[in-house]
C-alpha cells in the first residue's frame, strides 16, 4: 500500500503541477471522497484551460454536473468554453457502450471512438489534455481484466497522440487485495497523486514508472 509518508512521494503547488503536466503523462489517483476527487480534477481542468488547451472530460453524468458547479464556483465561464470547443464533456457509460463488445474493450472500436474527441479536440491546433473515468465504471462493475486492458489501450494511444491523460478511482472500489490492486492500476500510469490529502493548494504525487 502506499502512504503519503512515504519518502518517494513530492510535494508540489497544485496549479504548477497540473500547468506542467507533460503530453504522454498518464497520471492516477486513488481518492478517498469526493471533494478530494473534485479538487483534483477542476485542478486538471483549469490548468489546461489557463494554458490554452482543449480539455476533454469523459465522467460519469452526476461527476460531469458536479464538475460543471465546481468550474462555474471560481468564475469559469463552463458553457463559452464548450461553444468554443475548449472543454469537451461526454459520458462515461454512454462512451464505453461504442467500443465494449462482450464485456471487454475492442480496440478497433476504442481507437475510433477516441480519435473523434482528439479530432475535434484539436481542430484549432490546441495542445489536448484528457480525463477519463471509464476504468473506474469499469472497475465498479469488478471487471478487473478490461479495467487494466483499457489503461493500457489508453497508454498505446496518448503515446501515439501526444497527450496527458488523468484517471481516478474511488477507493472504495478496490474490495479484493487492495494492495495488489494498487500495484496493478498504477503500472498502468506514470504518476500516482494522493487520494487522502489532495487540496486546491498542494499536490502529493510520486513517478510510478
Amino acid at each position: 500500500m502506499i502512504y503519503p509518508t512515504d519518502t518517494y512521494w513530492k510535494k508540489s503547488r497544485a496549479d504548477i503541477f497540473w500547468a506542467e503536466i507533460a503530453p504522454c503523462d498518464h497520471v492516477v489517483q486513488i481518492y478517498e471522497n469526493q471533494d478530494v476527487f473534485l479538487d483534483s480534477l477542476s485542478g486538471f481542468v483549469g490548468g489546461g484551460i489557463n494554458a490554452g488547451e482543449c480539455v476533454i472530460v469523459i465522467a460519469t453524468a452526476v461527476h460531469l454536473h458536479a464538475l460543471k458547479d465546481k468550474l462555474e464556483s471560481f468564475g469559469i465561464k463552463v458553457d463559452s468554453l464548450i461553444d468554443d470547443d475548449r472543454f469537451i464533456a461526454v459520458d462515461a457509460e454512454e462512451t464505453l457502450a461504442k467500443f465494449m463488445v462482450d464485456g471487454w474493450p475492442n480496440e478497433e472500436l476504442f481507437i475510433k471512438t477516441v480519435s473523434k474527441l482528439i479530432d475535434k479536440a484539436g481542430l484549432k491546433q490546441r495542445r489536448v489534455r484528457a480525463f477519463g473515468e471509464m476504468v473506474a465504471v469499469l472497475w465498479a462493475q469488478g471487471n478487473a481484466g478490461a479495467t487494466v486492458n483499457l489503461e493500457y489501450l489508453w497508454n498505446r494511444f496518448c503515446e501515439k497522440q501526444s497527450f496527458c491523460l488523468f484517471c481516478a478511482y474511488p477507493k472504495s472500489g478496490f474490495t479484493h487485495d487492495i494492495n495488489q490492486s494498487i500495484d496493478d492500476i498504477c503500472g498502468c500510469h506514470s504518476k500516482m497523486i494522493d487520494g487522502n490529502q489532495q487540496s486546491l493548494t498542494h499536490v502529493l504525487y510520486k513517478n510510478t514508472n
